[in-house]
């Protein structure tokens, strides 16, 4: 009862993303593959493919199962308007700007390519592999990015693709663990990945420089790609970026049941001798109903929702700090960041929580229900009944909806966001070079440098385009920093190693105003942050995982 913050995780809530319509260019391209031919078209410098399947649709037999590869067809199809988006939960409360798209359907295992228009006979460039998920996690605009990196002299192959979520793509249940079909939504992604690696050369991508990164729930799962395998990549990719979401502890597949035991209840299937046949048989809509009947993350449970990876002993093996711990992830570059005000868009289902009982049994029912009574008061006075101390950090009494806003919104910003990132930090930078950062820049008010406030400054749609430079940069070279005589102002903004001071860790922070950078120290509620670590380690040994 910790982390369960995964599957509708936003990228950015009063930011609405960029998508641009399809539309016909004036030229095209053809790639065929082993399975079928995709027509895409030429954009200015692009060349763009939407909607190329990467897997068959998931529908009948196939839904919550692993993906499997995309049947065979004859001809070219064309490949230049985005596929439908897997299906979405409904959220409890109306978030103005959030965009949730209307053309989904469960047949949703599609990726997009972008890529430069004029690369060389025999050259292959570098890939940059996005893991989004907000609306369709494959319309996240990339030409901007693409584009960039030709201005840069440094181009890259852009790669998006879509992969179940909520239950579609997250049900657990022992019935889920018996069928061995626990967090497909990841296996599509690493499906997904593998069709990277055998099909990007026909892009001109490198499918030995291949960068996979996301913000959110694509942070996370970026993160736990990491630790599958034990680490072991497969070759599958090279080096990670995640923003806005790292690894934290994870529900055991067997404690979801309840949320398999509502679907199956409000599907009618409670009779059904197989009753996960019969969730696989129900009506979509009917299915999509029970759905959105369970918690979401605007529910009073906020970030503790009900669809999430699980560990399930065959994907997740155990619990990802365990796997952090004990050196079971990947050894290569990593980006890791988070925005400063995490917590607050995650604490707006909470505004009925006035006071400090209130508070108290909240964190103890929602997070930590075999917390002692000692930790629980540690839990009181390091996260401390005081607004001035609360997120938004750093802005007096402003922004206090209510007495109990911003200390939920500190609170559930370091469980689940900066205290899973710093311990990720911590460790992976012995090992590995990691390169960490803090987006500072204000949000609309009372929500501060909200979480996933960052997007646009990555996908280059601010000036300085600083983040945008540094994730190509990264995708080049597996560092973020900008050559000499490079053209970007990232050249004089020196982003140092994570783990070039143990004692003062540095970050690499976006700040007012654009496009102005610093240099800060992960320093900040190290006390609140260690006890929210030990709090959430703690119940993975009161799970018994």
């Amino acid at each position: 009862m910790f982390f369960r913050g995964f599957s509708s995780l936003l990228i950015s809530a009063p930011l609405a993303l960029h998508v641009r319509a399809a539309s016909i260019g004036s030229s095209s391209a053809v790639v065929k593959l082993s399975y079928g031919s995709f027509e895409g078209r030429a954009t200015g410098n692009l060349l763009e493919f939407f909607g190329i399947p990467f897997a068959a649709p998931p529908v009948g037999d196939l839904r919550f199962a692993p993906p499997v590869k995309p049947r065979a067809f004859k001809g070219v199809r064309q490949a230049t308007a985005f596929a439908p988006a897997c299906p979405q939960q409904k959220f409890d409360l109306d978030v103005p700007g959030l965009v949730i798209p209307e053309n989904v359907s469960e047949d949703c295992l599609y990726l997009n390519v972008i890529k430069p228009a004029n690369i060389p006979a025999g050259k292959k460039l570098p890939v940059l592999f996005v893991e989004f998920e907000v609306g369709d996690t494959s319309q996240i605009v990339g030409d901007t990015l693409v584009n960039r990196s030709i201005t840069l002299g440094e181009p890259i192959v852009y790669v998006t693709a879509s992969y179940r979520i909520n239950a579609f793509g997250f049900l657990g249940g022992k019935e889920v663990k018996d069928a061995g079909i626990a967090n497909a939504g990841l296996l599509d992604q690493r499906f997904a990945l593998e069709w990277v690696q055998k099909y990007v050369g026909l892009f001109g991508g490198d499918a030995k420089k291949v960068t996979i990164w996301g913000i959110s729930a694509g942070g996370i799962s970026v993160g736990l790609q990491m630790l599958l395998n034990d680490g072991n990549t497969q070759g599958l990719f090279h080096r990670a970026s995640m923003g806005s979401g790292s690894p934290g502890v994870l529900p055991d597949v067997l404690k979801q049941q309840e949320y398999f035991d509502s679907l199956v209840t409000d599907t009618n299937c409670t009779t059904a001798r197989d009753r996960l046949k019969c969730l696989r048989d129900a009506p979509f809509d009917d299915l999509m109903e029970a759905i959105n009947r369970t918690p979401n993350l605007f529910s009073f449970q906020s970030v503790r929702i009900a669809w999430q990876p699980m560990v399930d002993g065959k994907t997740i093996v155990r619990d990802p700090q365990i796997s952090l711990q004990t050196g079971k992830y990947a050894k290569i570059p990593t980006i890791v960041g988070t925005s400063e005000d995490e917590g607050t868009i995650f604490s707006l289902s909470t505004t009925n929580l006035t006071t400090n009982a209130q508070f108290l049994d909240y964190a103890k029912s929602n997070f930590f229900p075999r917390i002692s009574d000692s930790d629980l008061n540690a839990l009181e006075t390091l996260y401390p009944d005081d607004i001035t101390q609360g997120s938004p950090f750093n802005t007096g009494t402003e922004n206090a909806i209510t007495p109990q806003f911003k200390r939920l919104s500190a609170l559930q910003g370091d469980l689940v966001f900066q205290s899973p990132r710093r311990s990720f930090s911590q460790i992976a930078s012995k090992t590995q070079p990691v390169y960490g950062y803090r987006f500072k820049r204000a949000g609309p008010a009372p929500l501060g440098s909200l979480h996933g406030g960052d997007l646009l400054e990555w996908i280059g749609n601010t000036t300085g385009l600083i983040g945008a430079d540094a994730i190509i940069y990264f995708t080049r070279i597996g560092n973020p920093n900008a050559s000499k005589n490079s053209i970007s102002l990232l050249k004089d903004a020196k982003w140092p190693l994570y783990g070039s001071s143990v004692q003062n860790p540095p970050l690499f922070t976006f700040v007012d105003p654009l496009p102005s950078v610093n240099i800060t120290f992960d320093t900040d509620r190290i006390e609140p942050m260690k006890l929210i670590s030990k709090l959430s380690f703690n119940e993975i040994g009161n799970r018994g995982v």
